[in-house]
């Protein structure tokens, strides 16, 4: 069983690291959760969602995970059971935060102090609070690898540059799905009131939705400034296919008239001068003029 126990006061908080059926039977034994809300403990695919009782909330949410080989962001799924004096945490083992102020309330009694004094849902808000804030050094990687793509959207390489574009917007796409819908779950636990929920959390728990709004927004600008730069990407490799299609057109041009003269010497005819030793070379000449005259011609008119 991986359930590990914390309690400072009258505040006990649980967390349980990849649950198994011990750790639900864990559980049912030592508290009063719907069985279906246990069952969604163990699922791997649960929506971010609220569910509210008499006595507790069943809350699970989602928050980012950057995976750094795939370069896209994963959603880590967290579990809460919250009630009047405990605080129930399950989650995948994969976020820092989390894992980081559990163990500090373990080590120190400052922090546990800080965190679980002021009741079991002041505690939920700085869980929150910690993950939220966690959002934030994904959303600025993003920002860096726009940036990379701006100070290069210029160059040669262009089919790596819109793969970039392709695995950032990727990317975007991700985060957009995991936060969206955790800022109606914020903003219920901001404007509903609960007898076991205390009420000047409002404050703190508004805080939160406007991080998650913050987030949300720089994710539609990074979204925009990204949209702007695949459209300047495909200007850029329209004007450059132009420029290779106008290249082989004035070459196919040029070419045209010279294939007509050697396909008319090559004819098995009598012609004017073929038994001269002068024929080729003037011939030659001829053609080397023609395409000259051809290229002064374009390019008086701009089209070189």
């Amino acid at each position: 069983m991986s359930a590990r126990t914390i309690t400072y006061g009258k505040v006990t908080w649980t967390d349980i690291e990849n649950p198994n059926g011990e750790d639900i039977e864990h559980l049912r034994r030592n508290f009063n959760f719907h069985p279906l809300d246990l069952e969604d403990c163990l699922s791997k695919i649960e929506r971010p969602k609220i569910d509210e009782y008499d006595d507790y909330l069943f809350i699970v949410m989602h928050f980012p995970i950057y995976d750094h080989d795939r370069e896209i962001s994963q959603p880590s799924e967290v579990d809460f059971f919250i009630g009047a004096a405990y605080l129930v945490t399950i989650h995948d083992g994969r976020l820092k935060p989390l894992i980081q102020l559990f163990e500090d309330c373990q080590a120190y009694e400052q922090t546990r102090r800080r965190h679980m004094s002021a009741g079991a849902s002041r505690l939920l808000h700085s869980v929150i609070d910690k993950l939220v804030d966690y959002c934030f050094p994904i959303l600025a990687e993003v920002d860096h690898n726009i940036q990379t793509i701006e100070d290069e959207v210029f160059s040669q390489n262009m089919r790596q540059i819109v793969q970039r574009i392709s695995v950032v917007r990727r990317d975007i796409i991700a985060l957009r799905r995991i936060i969206k819908p955790q800022l109606p779950i914020v903003a219920n636990l901001e404007h509903v009131d609960r007898p076991f929920i205390r009420e000047d959390l409002d404050v703190y728990f508004g805080d939160i939705h406007d991080h998650l709004q913050k987030a949300w927004e720089e994710l539609e600008d990074q979204r925009e400034v990204l949209e702007g730069l695949s459209d300047t990407s495909e200007s850029v490799i329209s004007y450059r296919i132009n420029d290779v299609m106008k290249l082989l057109t004035i070459i196919s041009v040029v070419m045209l008239p010279l294939s007509l003269i050697s396909g008319i010497y090559g004819m098995n005819v009598l012609l004017p001068g073929e038994n001269s030793i002068w024929a080729f070379p003037i011939i030659l000449g001829g053609m080397v003029f023609i395409a000259l005259a051809m290229l002064g011609f374009f390019k008086m008119k701009n089209w070189l």
